[in-house]
């Protein structure tokens, strides 16, 4: 397809809900869709409306604005030829046009919960009243709305948000100008089906209600009626016409190895005779129409769009008016615009730079990754679109970026409480479930990353009473790790490190399993765990002394509890030289529990220089750095390994187990350019960092998904974009160390 432009745009509603599609217009995935509606929040993805298939007839000559790729491989419709411009700023704009007509077609997703101040999530709702496979959703679950957590730590009840609604839909918005009168036809292309699948007609049936300028739609699958949702228009009249399209082609699941070909139904099409200068708006949402609607008129849409800006405006303290939130202009189709304009601050913000466009727009990606969970009453961070839910170590990872740098200090602590409620044997829950049932705690170093996270939150935030809400969270992770739990993780009482083994799972971040068989096992005591390990003990440590000054429970015991932390500190300090490897002058990956040392070159060594406490010392610091910038740094973040190594892959490609195996094995993680550049300040602070932040910007406005930053790339130059097209901890870390 060398004609089409298949960058993606993104929209999302803060319940888990989405809108997304390419710049010219063509499907090119199962995630491509206007409505996928988080039914019960942030899981259940449905995707109910596709699109509109559009054309405009001008005296008596018909031109289709649509783009279809079909099963052959025919592009037809071939509306992208139209395609005059396409416009990112506050919302997706596409203008179609020739000579004597243009029209344009906007896109909003509002806010879709009402009521939830008090996490930092936004305000009420734009105007509302009411196993980890590479890049795939793997079993990253959910769960239901049923579930009802018991109470597995002493830590404080989660509260509930009161009166808490959920609202899901989506406006679109067309512009008509020219010389003569045009009809716009919209037939209607509608789905049911789990936004990882594809559908086929088979058994579907859908009804259709039809009323005063709106239709009420709803699937029939075997007898059994689904999500039922409506859409409305403030202009023209609606012909039934059911009619089935068969066989889309989703080519970018034809490159990942996956079902690749869609049936979409149409239950008929929208007629409005438009005058120049004639606006129609369109809504689709979720549930049975109200009895009392509220009124859709042409200016709903702008309405959607201004309070939007006033949300995120609110949260991250930039100044009204002028152009929207980190609006760079508009650009046609394929257009890149390079020069930045970075007007001056007019009021104070709560970051530095907040006004400056970059900025606006890297908090606005950095929203999109923060819902609320309704099975937990809390909010809870989505750790890449399409197809990741939220993760326990991606959003630990991810908060300080997310919600420290910005001062959204009621979100972080909301996310932080949430998970310290959800500790088990001193485990962190790495994923909630979609279906009834328990968290899933298949991580090794959530715990160890909660630790780190709270101890980032309390320096930013000197909320030491939330310190001594959490500290028995504290402890139990404490305990439990020198005294043993699930997975064979105990520290090792000879040298103090932690040390793990479990065949069949990979506990760390490298944590891809094929079968029963995980990629890259790292049993033993791999380095940035006990990297992590040493930073717990010296938090610890710091906390008990001032949680004693607060006389948070005994004085002395705490005293005595600070001191034997130190200690313990100190005694692993001490053995964290067994990771190194004189010869190579870096740190070996892992201790195997045979005490054989892996010494892949890998990114874990400069992770555990990164964390606000580093056992490593000065000279070591620097060769590791040193290598790693040598080996492992390219224009979008860290290698996962070694471009010399035997088993590294430099290119993410191929069937869900080919890119599996790579996953870790060489390709490059955007997430890791931040523990890269804190581990460089920390070792070289009078250099200037090795890294052009050009690039990976470029991406961010021009690339992959516009607007945000996928979460892998090739190991091999040009370094492709790939996986995920927005991740949190990829947006996340950007934010947290540009300047």
């Amino acid at each position: 397809m060398p004609d089409l432009d298949t960058r993606e745009w993104l929209l999302t509603n803060g319940l888990g809900s989405f809108a997304s599609g390419t710049v010219s217009d063509v499907r090119t995935r199962t995630y491509h869709g206007w409505l996928f509606a988080a039914t019960n929040p942030p899981s259940g993805r449905t995707l109910l409306f596709s699109h509109l298939e559009a054309s405009l007839e001008i005296l008596g000559r018909v031109v289709a604005l649509g783009t279809n790729v079909w099963g052959n491989g025919q592009i037809e419709r071939t509306g992208y030829e139209q395609l005059r411009r396409f416009d990112i700023n506050s919302v997706p704009k596409w203008t179609w046009g020739q000579d004597n007509w243009q029209l344009t077609r906007q896109l909003v997703m509002p806010y879709g919960l009402v009521g939830a101040g008090g996490w930092g999530l936004g305000g009420g709702g734009a105007g509302e009243q009411g196993s980890r496979g590479a890049g795939e959703q793997g079993s990253r679950g959910e769960v239901a709305e049923s579930f009802s957590p018991p109470p597995l730590c002493p830590s404080a009840p989660l509260p509930l948000i009161p009166n808490a609604q959920f609202c899901h839909r989506i406006l679109i918005q067309y512009r008509y100008e020219g010389t003569e009168t045009a009809i716009l036809r919209l037939r209607l292309l509608i789905a049911e089906r789990d936004f990882h699948h594809q559908q086929t007609a088979q058994e579907l049936q859908f009804s259709q209600l039809l009323g005063e300028q709106q239709v009420c739609l709803q699937a029939i699958n075997s007898g059994r009626f689904g999500i039922p949702w409506h859409l409305r228009w403030t202009q023209g009249n609606y012909q039934p016409d059911a009619v089935w399209y068969w066989d889309y082609r989703l080519s970018e699941e034809t490159k990942r190895g996956l079902g690749d070909k869609e049936d979409l139904h149409s239950p008929g099409y929208l007629i409005v005779t438009l005058q120049p200068g004639d606006t129609v708006t369109l809504e689709a949402r979720v549930g049975f129409p109200d009895s009392v609607p509220s009124v859709l008129t042409i200016k709903t849409f702008a309405e959607a769009v201004e309070a939007e800006q006033e949300r995120l405006s609110q949260i991250f303290g930039w100044r009204e008016g002028g152009r929207g939130a980190g609006e760079q202009g508009s650009r046609g189709a394929g257009e890149r615009e390079n020069n930045y304009e970075y007007p001056m601050p007019h009021t104070p913000c709560p970051i530095p730079n907040a006004q400056f466009p970059i900025w606006q727009q890297l908090l606005k990606a950095s929203d999109q990754f923060i819902v609320y969970r309704a099975s937990i009453a809390g909010p809870t961070v989505i750790a890449g679109y399409h197809w990741f839910n939220d993760w326990g170590r991606d959003t630990l990872i991810a908060l300080p970026g997310l919600a420290l740098v910005p001062q959204r200090f009621d979100l972080a602590k909301g996310v932080l409480r949430t998970f310290g409620h959800y500790c088990r044997h001193g485990l962190i829950a790495n994923a909630f479930p979609d279906l009834n049932g328990e968290p899933i705690y298949n991580s090794i170093d959530a715990a160890l990353w909660w630790i780190e996270t709270l101890g980032l939150y309390l320096e930013a935030s000197q909320d030491w009473d939330f310190l001594a809400e959490q500290f028995p969270v504290v402890q139990q992770i404490y305990k439990a790790f020198v005294g043993g739990t699930h997975f064979n993780i105990q520290v090792d009482a000879t040298d103090g490190l932690v040390s793990w083994d479990a065949r069949g799972v990979a506990l760390t971040w490298m944590d891809v399993v094929i079968g029963a068989h995980p990629v890259t096992p790292r049993y033993g005591k791999p380095v940035e765990i006990n990297a992590l390990w040493y930073s717990a003990l010296c938090w610890l440590s710091q906390w008990a002394e001032r949680l004693s000054q607060m006389e948070y429970g005994s004085p002395l015991r705490l005293t005595k509890q600070a001191q034997r932390y130190a200690n313990q500190a100190q005694h692993v300090k001490t053995s964290l030289q067994k990771f190194w490897n004189p010869q190579l002058g870096y740190l070996y990956d892992t201790i195997e529990p045979d005490d054989r040392r892996n010494f892949q070159i890998r990114p874990n060594a400069v992770l555990a220089l990164s964390l606000h406490h580093c056992g490593f010392p000065e000279q070591q610091g620097c060769q590791i750095l040193d290598l790693a910038t040598t080996s492992l740094l390219t224009p979008y973040g860290l290698r996962s390994l070694d471009p010399g190594d035997p088993e590294y892959k430099g290119k993410y490609e191929g069937n869900q187990q080919q890119r599996d195996r790579a996953y870790h094995q060489g390709t490059v993680w955007t997430w890791l350019i931040g523990p890269y550049i804190r581990a460089w300040q920390r070792f070289y602070p009078q250099q200037s960092l090795p890294f052009d932040w050009q690039p990976l910007l470029d991406h961010f406005f021009f690339d992959a998904c516009l607007g945000s930053i996928s979460e892998i790339f090739d190991g091999d130059s040009p370094h492709t974009p790939r996986g995920a097209i927005a991740q949190a901890w990829s947006v996340a870390e950007v934010i947290r160390h540009i300047k």
